[in-house]
């Protein structure tokens, strides 16, 4: 089906009093309840930023196998690095697509001091040799993505009747961030899993695309295409709103469909959750939103943790399980579903 996804401008929600606008409060707060996903422009972020990251995915990606290898993800035990087709697996499915995730540029955290799990996913990045710009670019991209999440994460507060600052203790130290570069080939089955149907599990995730369709998310229990939008990122609510809303707005399942024999299509996704060390509040939202807050959804074999750390580095696991085998003693069982 056509996209249902709404549009919304950044640039609406200061007037040019620098007030909050109410109409931009209320679209939001539609947009994240009923859908979970919107397009947002008039962001920031200018087209010249947004093309060179897709210029600079498809420049890593067509690096010999040799080069690329050498930053595996497999060789970290922080989750960072480039990972082949089939590497990620996504609703216990393997995914046909190449990428390469970042985090936040830290030193490890020494063995002596970890005293939960989650620490060992703080740590350096892995940056190819070939490609000396990229350290430099993508960081900057991520700073960047980060300055408009923090401010929609305040515009998400008012829209549920909270201060604007009603999460600020949990990113105060710094948001957990991750970037990934995504290479999905064409597939000749024809609906080839780009990336299986699945939540995302920080606060707010973005993503930026070519020219190429392929995202879907699920609305009524029928698929949408989410099409390339000129200039437009695509906004998604990730479990850790719905977690901090009771429920009341709900992350979205989502899709990537792999492209027809013949094309490529790039694109990064940028996953901005609370710091590693947080956990999650539960808001007390006004009563006309209260009433329709019934709970956070519960998967028995994927819960949601309101320990930001434990959340994110179960997802890790669950989708890298050369890493888990390789780095971590517990393997959740969940794995081999």
């Amino acid at each position: 089906m056509s996209s249902s996804v709404p549009v919304l401008s950044l640039a609406d929600y200061k007037n040019a009093d620098d007030s909050i606008s109410a109409s931009f409060i209320r679209k939001l707060g539609a947009a994240a309840r009923d859908v979970g996903f919107f397009y947002l422009e008039n962001h920031g972020l200018t087209q010249t930023e947004q093309e060179d990251i897709i210029s600079l995915s498809k420049s890593f990606f067509a690096l010999s196998e040799k080069e690329k290898q050498q930053v595996k993800m497999a060789n970290s035990p922080h989750f960072r690095g480039y990972n082949q087709t089939h590497a990620e697996v996504t609703a216990g499915a393997s995914d046909f697509r190449e990428q390469f995730d970042i985090m936040d540029e830290l030193p490890a955290v020494n063995s002596h001091l970890i005293s939960d799990e989650w620490q060992k996913l703080i740590g350096p990045n892995q940056w190819p040799e070939a490609i000396p710009r990229m350290r430099s670019t993508l960081l900057t991209w991520q700073d960047r993505l980060t300055e408009v999440g923090l401010t929609l994460l305040s515009a998400l507060c008012e829209a549920l009747g909270q201060p604007a600052n009603a999460l600020y203790p949990t990113v105060e130290n710094g948001p957990y961030r991750h970037t990934k570069l995504i290479k999905y080939p064409g597939s000749d089955s024809g609906g080839n899993q780009g990336v299986g149907a699945h939540k995302d599990p920080g606060y707010l995730t973005f993503v930026l695309q070519d020219e190429h369709s392929g995202l879907e998310v699920e609305i009524n229990n029928a698929w949408h295409s989410v099409s390339p939008r000129k200039g437009a990122l695509v906004v998604n609510i990730g479990e850790l709103l719905e977690l901090a809303s009771d429920g009341y707005l709900k992350a979205t399942n989502h899709r990537v469909v792999s492209p027809p024999a013949g094309v490529t299509r790039y694109s990064s996704a940028f996953f901005m959750a609370a710091q590693l060390d947080a956990n999650i509040p539960v808001l007390a939202l006004p009563e006309h939103l209260k009433r329709l807050a019934h709970g956070p959804s519960s998967d028995p074999t994927n819960p949601l943790l309101r320990k930001v750390g434990e959340n994110v580095l179960k997802g890790r696991k669950r989708s890298h399980q050369d890493v888990t085998e390789k780095f971590y003693n517990d393997i959740p069982q969940q794995l081999s579903a």
